[in-house]
């Protein structure tokens, strides 16, 4: 900045210097010369600030050169009776802005001995050159206080502004500071739990925190989540009683295309939007925040946000909401994980207690009946051997045959409850196996056709729960369809997604009927139920195609990855 005024103030002197010899008249190329080269000086010294540059020992070199040019251009133009007698004040001013008082008086006395020797030996006028070098010490004085205060004034502002820019860092460091510590309060708020409602009520609550710390802020929010195909509220602040019980299904407005995109939202006129404009709380805001809370292709629900202020959701506050929505949407995962780990462990029960009742009932229904029967056949043969031993012989041979029949039909019920060759061989044995086993004890026809490269991309996990579907659905078909044939068959219909399906040519039943049977009699055998509850267990789809008449088509469509099994996911919620 010196530099700046230095120069600034050296092409106010030039361009005075040359208009007093216009003047004049005395503008000859020799004692013109001087003067040529200060404007070339001043023009090497403005490239220089120009470039932000500086030569060694600039400041006293920049003196040192005025003055030397100075008093060559004082000398060559006549001295002290010419228009060049006050060409010390350039030399003067230099010094006084690099230097202050003590730079402009040393310069102003260096100057002032040129022109009193130039007065005294030259021109031969001492008084003169005594009353112009005290005025030069003179003004050298006041440029010196001038630029001194100038100067002082300068380091003030400087100063100033450094504090105020030390602020400025302080409070960037601390709004940043409270951002890490909101996010870390976050998560641990997020992570501490895995009840639903408390998760949501954690997002919203942090939420808020973060975008205000004022008590009173009319800001208003929600986060909505997806229940069957409308978006409920979960959570929420300044909702009135009628917002909470709204649903919304983000088919139009700023829902639909905050969710369709995946990506955050600002939008405005609230009032105009078809869906939101129905929230009372949101009547009387400008803008709003929109955050899908979206995962891959799992679409959980949003968070919005609706303040009055049009300019509210500026960037650091969207950047905020965005890291809370992400980390929402993790914890949201994970409730909706523990929540169905939790569903899938009283499942359990319910299919290990169902296995229970269908042991209990098949063990009465078979062996016991046949125990029974058993039982009355040996009474009989007791007494016929003291009055016919012909029919008694052909007792026992009944007899021997229903042994071996119900010992047929344990073995049969044994190797559905943990088929070892499942474990041993796989899936196609397995099912080769309960075929062979239905035609011995049963007299059924099962045929299999399975897709060996489908298998090998099953775990052992699956290959039982699709094991166990088939028995069902066999037995189903065995005992009540009447069918001479039940087909099994496992393929690819498209990339990632198998489809399994058994078949017979029975008599069929409606579907819509049995559905409204089971739902009356709570304590009945719940075969569909059983095969739907089992496919979801493996992310399959389940579907029954019956027909009285016609026969009955079981189907589960099975992901044989995770994008397959998102897929169907969304499929089946729309």
């Amino acid at each position: 900045m010196a530099d700046w005024i230095a120069i600034s103030l050296r092409w106010a002197m030039l361009v005075g210097f040359t208009a007093s010899l216009g003047i004049s008249g005395s503008m000859a190329l020799l004692p013109s010369l001087p003067l040529v080269l200060l404007i070339m000086w001043n023009l090497v010294m403005s490239a220089l600030a120009g470039l932000n540059m500086r030569v060694s020992y600039h400041r006293p070199v920049s003196i040192f050169v005025d003055v030397v040019l100075a008093g060559a251009f004082y000398f060559m133009m006549g001295g002290l009776r010419t228009p060049a007698f006050w060409a010390g004040l350039l030399p003067i001013i230099t010094a006084a802005i690099y230097y202050e008082i003590i730079g402009a008086f040393i310069t102003s006395v260096l100057f002032s001995v040129l022109i009193l020797y130039s007065g005294l030996s030259v021109q031969g006028d001492l008084i003169l050159a005594g009353i112009i070098s005290a005025g030069q010490i003179i003004l050298s004085l006041l440029f010196g206080f001038l630029s001194q205060n100038m100067s002082g004034s300068m380091k003030e502002n400087r100063e100033h502004q450094k504090v105020v820019e030390e602020k400025k860092v302080v409070t960037q460091a601390a709004a940043q500071a409270d951002r890490i510590r909101v996010i870390y309060e976050l998560t641990q708020e997020l992570n501490s739990t895995l009840s639903y409602k408390h998760v949501l009520e954690s997002a919203l609550n942090i939420s808020t925190s973060a975008l205000s710390n004022e008590t009173n802020d009319p800001l208003a929010g929600a986060v909505m989540l997806f229940r069957e195909e409308n978006l409920e509220v979960g959570s929420a602040q300044r909702f009135t009683a009628a917002d909470m019980r709204l649903t919304f299904p983000a088919e139009e407005g700023a829902l639909k295309k905050a969710i369709d995109d995946g990506d955050p939202l600002v939008f405005t006129d609230i009032e105009s939007d078809p869906e939101l404009g129905r929230v009372i709380a949101f009547q009387s805001c400008k803008s709003g925040y929109c955050f899908p809370l979206r995962s891959g292709l799992n679409v959980y629900g949003a968070l919005v946000f609706a303040h009055p202020n049009p300019d509210y959701f500026n960037t650091e506050r969207r950047n905020m909401l965005d890291i809370i929505g992400r980390q929402s949407v993790i914890a949201i995962q994970n409730a909706r994980l523990y929540q169905d780990l939790v569903e899938e462990k009283e499942r359990m029960t319910e299919v290990q207690e169902e296995a229970r009742k269908k042991l209990a009932r098949d063990l009465h229904d078979g062996p016991t009946q046949s125990v029974a029967a058993m039982a009355m056949r040996l009474s009989i043969i007791k007494r016929l051997l003291t009055k016919d031993v012909n029919a008694a012989s052909e007792e026992i041979t009944r007899l021997e045959d229903l042994a071996h029949r119900t010992t047929k039909e344990i073995r049969h019920m044994l190797f559905t409850l943990r088929p070892l060759v499942l474990e041993a061989q796989g899936l196609t044995a397995a099912l080769q196996s309960m075929s062979d086993k239905m035609r011995e004890t049963y007299n059924q026809n099962v045929t299999i056709n399975i897709d060996e490269n489908i298998v090998s991309q099953l775990e052992m996990g699956k290959q039982g729960v699709i094991f166990y579907i088939a028995e069902e659905a066999v037995n189903n078909a065995r005992k009540h369809a009447q069918a001479e044939t039940i087909a099994v068959r496992l393929r690819q219909i498209e990339k990632g997604i198998a489809l399994f399906e058994i078949v017979d040519n029975g008599v069929g039943f409606d579907i819509k009927a049995m559905t409204q049977e089971y739902l009356k009699r709570a304590n009945s055998s719940l075969g569909m139920v059983n095969l739907r509850e089992r496919a979801e267990m493996i992310s399959g789809v389940l579907q029954m195609d019956s027909t009285p008449g016609k026969g009955t088509k079981v189907q589960v469509y099975i992901p044989l990855n995770e994008e397959a099994a998102d897929r169907i996911r969304n499929a089946r919620n729309k």
